[in-house]
């Protein structure tokens, strides 16, 4: 599990880990919905952000209209 961006003792992610591991353990139950928090779906890795960067969008936008590819 990911480290979360907010500063919490050490107690404090031992409890959230605890709290995370049963929510994962109810999930496994038909027709429960588990709810995570947001720090508790951060810890888990739900945020990694992997999208392009603007630059990167823009960058590939001029590589079509340079090419002749985007009209």
């Amino acid at each position: 599990m990911r480290k979360p961006e907010t500063e919490m003792s050490e107690e404090d992610l031992k409890y959230m880990d605890e709290v995370i591991d049963e929510k994962l353990s109810d999930m496994e139950t038909p027709g429960f919905e588990a709810v995570f928090n947001a720090a508790e779906a951060e810890r888990l890795g739900a945020f990694e952000e992997d999208a392009l960067s603007l630059e990167d969008a823009l960058d590939s936008t001029m590589d079509q209209l340079q090419s002749g590819g985007a009209k």
